[in-house]
């Protein structure tokens, strides 16, 4: 992982150029964790995520049936060889700042598309403003 010194401004600069160049995706319907005690756990391939604490797995999958919280998906896969690092949390402040709501990653690596790659989950309730503001980042 590199490791950059950089003023404010001169990382506001780069971010700016990763989230225009980065490749964007906005997931189909909605998506919710569900949870699986540990000796229990069955793999779903519809899973976009999974993760684990010391009582349950968690997946991230699409919803299919009336469950409590729902989340719209967003990701983000990164040019290669451009230093991406601090992306996280200046996006997720720019949408906490500007929409008074938090987000949550999970992130991935895949080598052949850049390295790191982002999920982004946001509440259904405000999703088409963060979707918004996102785009806008990009434009």
């Amino acid at each position: 992982m590199y490791i950059s010194n950089e003023t404010f401004e001169q990382t506001e600069t780069r971010l700016e150029k990763v989230i225009k160049t980065a490749n964007f995706r906005i997931f189909e319907g909605l998506y919710y964790f569900k949870e699986i005690p540990l000796a229990e756990f069955v793999f779903d391939n519809e899973a976009l995520a999974i993760v684990r604490d010391n009582e349950v797995w968690s997946l991230l999958i699409p919803e299919t049936k009336d469950v409590c919280e729902k989340f719209k998906i967003f990701s983000f896969h990164f040019q290669e060889g451009l230093d991406n690092s601090g992306f996280v949390g200046w996006l997720a402040t720019k949408i906490k700042q500007q929409l008074g709501t938090g987000v949550f990653v999970v992130c991935g690596q895949n080598s052949k598309q850049g390295g790191i790659f982002d999920y982004w989950g946001c509440p259904v309730s405000i999703a088409e403003k963060v979707i918004e503001l996102v785009e806008g980042l990009r434009e």
